[in-house]
């Protein structure tokens, strides 16, 4: 495999405990609170992943402690770069957990360089970074600390409830740097999110984690996402969605549609063939030409969706102040660069209290 830089040996003193180390294998591990899962604990080199130049993403660097998702998405988007671990897209990407256990140490070593500028870092524009796995190995709160310690803005993405044990860390580093939290949820039938998305919390539960995050001070963005041809796009379905996500205190929504990557493409399409046969031709005339559906569709969703955002005061979206650039513009999301942000889901700068003018106190010099 891939993985040999990240091999963990017997005579590394500094391992977690799990099944024995063979030098040459990296180390896997299986427990029973969580079936079906084996985390490959690995030691990573590096924790910031710099984003391409001239990329539209609103931030420079991203910190990923997982590869593969336990949430196991049937349309994620990040399904085709468990590729590149010579595992596959589909039932590897939800079961093979990679594990960067010194991530947080990594972290440190690099946010101290003098050449660190202190850009916008993201998580969970690949993975989650609480999924299952993090109840086990808990990196989180070290990469929270390392980041509001160093000055470094923040801003993370997630569908996983585990993020409400981490709250009161957040809303403290949000008092050192500009911190952003995005919450993703789209599906609102219980049978539909069963089938789609076996792994994840419930959209219920989701709309929870976004009242706890707003109810402790922070702005919390929605990603309405992805929104299914012919599966979530009714107009009933959209209201409900929106009028929860604003009840529950978002700040902001952004509304996507499906796209299919490869890797994601293939366990999708598979899926769909034998849920919703019915759909299969449509599907095919509406990403016939790539990942992305015509712009038709895009400007019939965002007409559909845009006079109930403004209903609820949700249509606001921000590019993030923390990279210095203009709120509103639009910068686009990881997979889809043509969608902006939901405000709240990036990190932006507190304005500075006003300053009052004062007479000068008078000093007496002994």
């Amino acid at each position: 495999m891939r993985w040999d830089a990240q091999r963990l040996d017997f005579d590394e003193p500094t391992t977690l405990p799990g099944l024995p180390d063979v030098r040459g294998l990296l180390r896997s591990v299986q427990v029973p609170e969580f079936p079906g899962l084996t985390f490959h604990e690995v030691r990573a080199k590096s924790a910031l992943n710099a984003v391409p130049k001239g990329s539209a993403m609103p931030f420079g660097h991203t910190v990923n402690p997982y590869r593969g998702c336990s949430h196991a998405c049937v349309y994620c988007y990040s399904r085709g770069t468990h590729e590149w671990l010579e595992l596959d897209s589909g039932a590897d990407f939800d079961q093979q957990i990679v594990v960067k256990t010194n991530v947080v140490e990594v972290l440190r070593r690099e946010l101290a360089r003098p050449s660190w500028q202190r850009e916008h870092v993201a998580l969970g524009t690949n993975t989650d970074p609480y999924q299952r796995a993090e109840g086990r190995y808990r990196l989180m709160p070290g990469i929270i600390d390392a980041l509001a310690r160093s000055g470094t803005p923040f801003s993370v993405l997630t569908k996983g409830t585990l993020a409400r044990r981490d709250i009161p860390r957040l809303a403290a580093a949000s008092r050192d740097v500009p911190v952003g939290m995005g919450v993703s949820m789209a599906i609102w039938d219980d049978d539909l999110h069963a089938a789609l998305e076996p792994g994840a919390p419930t959209p219920r539960a989701r709309l929870d984690l976004v009242r706890a995050i707003t109810d402790a001070g922070l702005p919390c963005g929605v990603f309405l996402a992805p929104v299914l041809p012919g599966l979530t796009d009714r107009m009933d379905h959209l209201e409900a969605a929106i009028g929860a996500i604003a009840a529950a205190g978002a700040t902001g929504v952004t509304v996507l549609p499906l796209h299919l990557r490869p890797g994601a493409r293939e366990w999708f399409t598979a899926w769909l063939s034998r849920e919703h046969p019915g759909l299969v031709g449509r599907y095919r005339q509406l990403y016939g030409r790539g990942a992305y559906v015509p712009a038709e569709y895009r400007s019939w969703l965002v007409g559909r969706v845009a006079p109930v955002l403004a209903r609820y005061g949700l249509d606001r979206q921000s590019g993030g102040a923390a990279r210095g650039v203009d709120t509103g513009s639009g910068l686009g999301l990881p997979g889809d660069e043509s969608a902006g942000f939901p405000a709240g889901s990036l990190p932006t700068r507190r304005p500075r209290p006003a300053v009052v003018d004062e007479a000068p106190e008078q000093l007496s010099l002994c």
